[in-house]
């Protein structure tokens, strides 16, 4: 099975959606699974997982109602408030909703780096590992202390790191970026999306071999057992197409073997988030 493991889905609302800025206006408006479908078949894709894109337990819902009619959708990262002291109580209510595999906060525009480290925080994370939820890390730099102590306080806990944190591929720094996969992919919990890259580049002026340092160094140090592909659409279309997307990671793949290409593309996903 080959799955996209990172796709949004919204009815575009200006005040709730105001992430999206002017900037982007490509993507100011709904995107929904009739409008990929083709492209996920012309591309051999069987599944998608959903992810989050606005922050309520109505988004939760949204996806997961989406799931009953498009069966492209093969799991939900949803959001759920982990610092609620009824964490548990919200839990249980998503228990009816198997389509929803886990959850995920959009860590990466908290301005305090210790936002992973906090104690009701880690609370929550305990909650999710309580009822076997996966937890998708999206983050910046000033959150790669906490994120490193988050993990390291929950060995039992599925963490997935989305587009490979996020590295600065515009100017083409490294050192401080590669230093920290190498110590979050030193914990056997935690897999990697390379997925949302190229809006890490320059928009309208990459190339390939611009995402190449990067790319290889995240296979090297989670290895492929625990790497997946995503593409982030639609969020991706401001700066590449779907195809695209594929193709900025498919040409880094040369050295892998058939069996290694069918996890990259699919089954590690499926492992992860449990996909039916």
């Amino acid at each position: 099975m080959r799955i996209d493991a990172h796709q949004h889905f919204w009815i575009y609302d200006p005040v709730r959606d105001s992430w999206i800025t002017d900037e982007m206006s490509t993507i100011q408006r709904n995107f929904l699974p009739n409008d990929i479908s083709q492209t996920l078949k012309d591309n051999r894709i069987d599944g998608v997982v959903a992810v989050q894109a606005s922050e309520s337990h109505q988004e939760s819902y949204f996806l997961a109602e989406l799931a009953q009619v498009y069966k492209l959708i093969k799991g939900v990262v949803g959001w759920v408030d982990l610092h609620s002291a009824h964490i548990d109580e919200y839990l249980e209510e998503f228990k009816k909703h198997e389509i929803i595999k886990g959850f995920r906060h959009v860590i990466e525009a908290e301005p305090h780096g210790d936002f992973l480290s906090s104690d009701e925080f880690l609370r929550g994370i305990e909650a999710l590992t309580k009822y076997d939820y996966t937890y998708d890390l999206l983050i910046r730099p000033r959150h790669y202390a906490s994120t490193l102590a988050c993990v390291k306080a929950n060995p039992n806990q599925k963490f997935m790191l989305d587009h490979i944190a996020k590295p600065p591929i515009k100017s083409q720094e490294f050192e401080e970026w590669a230093l920290f996969i190498e110590s979050l992919a030193s914990f056997p919990n935690v897999f990697c999306k390379v997925s949302g890259l190229a809006t890490e580049a320059d928009w309208t002026n990459w190339r390939l071999d611009h995402f190449t340092q990067y790319i290889d160094h995240v296979i090297k140090s989670f290895g492929k057992d625990r790497v997946c592909f995503g593409s982030d659409w639609p969020v991706c279309l401001l700066a590449a197409s779907y195809e695209q997307s594929i193709e900025i990671v498919q040409d880094k793949l040369k050295d892998f073997t058939n069996e290694e290409l069918d996890k990259f593309w699919g089954l590690n996903a499926v492992k992860f988030y449990n996909l039916k």
